[in-house]
């Protein structure tokens, strides 16, 4: 399999999710839970990249560039429904980070998904949602103090700093709030069952 012809089919796959979300943040529909067109898009991008996968192992940089290496990644995050995928993406990236391959920082955000999808307290507090104030605010976390010694041994800023850019950055793509977030928790929470990630 040719390496440049897989790199450029994962950097498609980016742009295609890219495109979407930027077409559902101009609808306003970004914030009123998972987007069936989007969970499509999420599946079908994990699907394709699953393959590549199997055929390449972990897209690192040294076997398919930055540009793929990191699309792979976003993808793999993305890839919400898929919880079987992504825990094996999550073992090669370990893999991979041990040996010196992969960004660390990839790793701590994939890791605090699965877990934030798992109902588990995350490590490096790099998830957010919307809070009952209408803020988006980082998802359970164990210690503050705990989140930002771990956030500063792999080159992250603070969790206060990032909360303020995060917060900045979807004001700037006028996202809001759910309309309904009791609604929209518990629909969230019924999609996790129904995918595997909760009983």
């Amino acid at each position: 399999m040719n390496t440049d012809n897989i790199a450029d089919k994962i950097i498609d796959l980016k742009n295609q999710d890219e495109q979407l979300r930027d077409e559902l943040i101009r609808k306003g529909k970004l914030s009123d839970g998972y987007d069936p067109s989007m969970e499509a898009l999420h599946n079908r991008n994990a699907e394709i990249l699953n393959d590549i996968i199997d055929v390449i192992g972990y897209p690192t940089i040294d076997k398919v560039g930055k540009a793929a290496s990191e699309a792979a990644w976003l993808i793999i995050q993305h890839a919400i429904g898929q919880p079987g995928f992504m825990k094996k993406c999550r073992h090669l990236l370990e893999n991979a980070v041990s040996e010196n391959k992969a960004d660390p920082v990839s790793l701590a955000y994939l890791t605090d998904r699965i877990a934030v999808l798992e109902g588990a307290p995350q490590l490096f507090g790099t998830q957010f949602d919307w809070d009952e104030n209408g803020a988006l605010s980082p998802n359970h976390f164990d210690d503050v103090t705990r989140v930002n010694e771990r956030r500063k041994r792999i080159g992250l800023n603070t969790l206060e700093e990032q909360t303020a850019l995060i917060r900045q950055r979807v004001a700037s793509e006028n996202q809001t709030p759910p309309a309904d977030a009791d609604k929209r928790k518990h629909d969230m929470n019924q999609w996790r069952k129904k995918t595997g990630w909760i009983k």
